[in-house]
């Protein structure tokens, strides 16, 4: 669903499930976005994420983003794994 460009700082774009099956330190999870800008990772609970607007957008500047989201094991040595995540902009203005 597209994010209108005069959505609100903190706006939900997407939540995100991440798990491990092991125990301990090789267990836990940490997760990033790249690039971050406009958007960024909340942890809400145990291994889910909100994927929220951290600044305005600008259809006229940028309709769509690509952004890819990396999680990464506690292991030695760390396991990885990222998923795409296409983010559309729709424009207020238009009628």
């Amino acid at each position: 669903v597209p994010v209108p460009e005069d959505a609100a700082v903190g706006t939900v774009v997407a939540l995100l499930s991440v798990s491990d099956r092991d125990s301990g330190a090789n267990g836990r999870v940490r997760c990033a976005v790249w690039p971050a800008s406009p958007f960024g990772l909340v942890a809400t609970f145990a291994g889910s994420y909100s994927l929220v607007l951290r600044e305005a957008l600008d259809r006229e500047r940028v309709s769509e983003y690509e952004v890819e989201v990396r999680a990464e094991d506690g292991g030695s040595p760390p396991l990885r794994a990222s998923r795409g995540v296409r983010v559309p902009v729709s424009d207020v203005n238009d009628n």
